[in-house]
């Protein structure tokens, strides 16, 4: 099942994406919750229900409302980095010991298809083709082999980097923090539709240009290494969001290096999830 938040007219919603048509569950469904956290943290005892609403007739076209992001107003958006072997050796670091891990904040937060802002405070702003996982139930202590277990959906994501300030200090939260600069989406696909999330090609084009292309199998330390680490420390919660790192074919790591620019059209794909795509724009 794929599960979005939309606007339409003004009002937040969410809903069952059917082909390309969105089932509103504020009209199937008045009863259930009206936000993606709310349906998260309830999803136990409404998963029957939603897969019966699935077959529903569609409300709206996905192409006549705003997709924002799955989970708009997430309490947590955590990233690992350094992740994949290629982005390892060609930002010239050692293949970590322990997870490297950073946040980014909810201000940064943006829909899949809303512009990216080029911020006033630096030039030097790059692209992170990453997947996406959102925790489905409140967990803490989190055995590997039980993470499957935790885990709502996925989605695709840019983990949006300004370079400059991200190395200011060896603290990255502020590089990585800009507004708008975490979109994911373009909605939430449960685990039965993806299947094994450590299969999917993940790519990353430029104005057309491939950029970045890999594989989760790729990653150093996988999704479930990463919720069994992340819930050591604390305690996750429905709709928390992670980054779970990004492959090679960044734009710092060119020679010189490729940053974006105005204009410039960032597309992310993953299979199996779906795509985003934005254009970069001046800050206001």
């Amino acid at each position: 099942m794929k599960l979005s938040t939309f606007e339409i007219e003004g009002q937040e919603r969410i809903g069952i994406v059917s082909s390309d048509a969105i089932i509103d569950l504020a009209q199937a469904a008045p009863s259930l919750p009206r936000d993606m956290i709310g349906l998260i943290a309830a999803w136990p005892s409404l998963k029957s229900e939603l897969h019966g609403l699935a077959d529903s007739a569609p409300h709206f076209r996905i192409r006549d409302v705003r997709l924002k992001a799955p989970v708009p107003r997430p309490q947590k958006i955590l990233a690992i980095g350094l992740n994949y072997a290629d982005h390892i050796a060609e930002s010239g670091q050692e293949k970590p010991e322990r997870q490297i891990w950073f946040s980014k904040l909810p201000n940064a937060v943006n829909g899949p298809f809303d512009p990216i802002q080029m911020p006033k405070a630096s030039s030097a702003i790059d692209y992170e083709a990453e997947f996406v996982a959102i925790i489905g139930k409140r967990c803490r202590h989190v055995a590997k082999a039980d993470a499957p277990s935790v885990i709502f959906g996925y989605a695709a994501g840019n983990d949006v980097s300004v370079r400059d300030w991200q190395f200011h200090t060896q603290q990255w939260i502020l590089g990585k923090s800009f507004d708008t600069h975490a979109p994911f989406g373009p909605w939430i696909v449960t685990p039965d539709e993806v299947g094994d999330p450590h299969t999917l090609g993940i790519r990353c084009f430029i104005n057309g240009e491939k950029r970045q292309d890999s594989n989760t199998k790729n990653l150093v330390f996988n999704v479930f290494d990463q919720i069994a680490l992340l819930s050591e420390a604390m305690t996750l919660m429905p709709g928390d969001v992670i980054f779970t790192g990004t492959p090679g074919g960044v734009g710092f790591a060119a020679k010189p290096p490729n940053f974006l620019k105005s204009g410039d059209i960032v597309r992310v794909e993953i299979d199996r999830i779906g795509a985003l795509e934005a254009r970069m724009v001046l800050e206001p």
